[in-house]
């Protein structure tokens, strides 16, 4: 675990979200985890789940806590989906992300436990 330090927390969960998001997502799983791209309709499920699971990974292992990862997995994987669906802008997904990276590091930094 990074240190527990919330400023610290914060910079690297956000190093670890864009690289989750930008250089790790290639058009590839950008495409796939679509269900209204040709790729999407063969591989939506299994495309959004892995891309959640390489955010989930980040920051369970920044965090230190499997439960924070799991929970970021879950709720990238809910918000990324909501974009996709056209239901919420790229701008509104990448707050929720960051939003959560911010509570993360509170959480870890308060020293809350499940």
């Amino acid at each position: 675990m990074i240190s527990p330090d919330f400023a610290t927390l914060v910079f690297f969960l956000l190093v670890g979200h864009s690289l989750a998001d930008y250089p790790l997502q290639s058009d590839f799983l950008a495409q796939a985890k679509n269900r209204h791209t040709a790729l999407g309709q063969v591989f939506w499920p299994h495309a959004l789940f892995a891309h959640s699971m390489i955010h989930g990974g980040f920051v369970a292992l920044i965090t230190g806590q499997l439960w924070l990862g799991v929970t970021e997995a879950v709720v990238h994987g809910v918000t990324d989906w909501l974009k996709c669906e056209g239901k919420i802008s790229l701008n509104v997904d990448q707050a929720i992300h960051i939003g959560c990276k911010v509570l993360w590091a509170a959480i870890v930094a308060l020293g809350i436990q499940p």
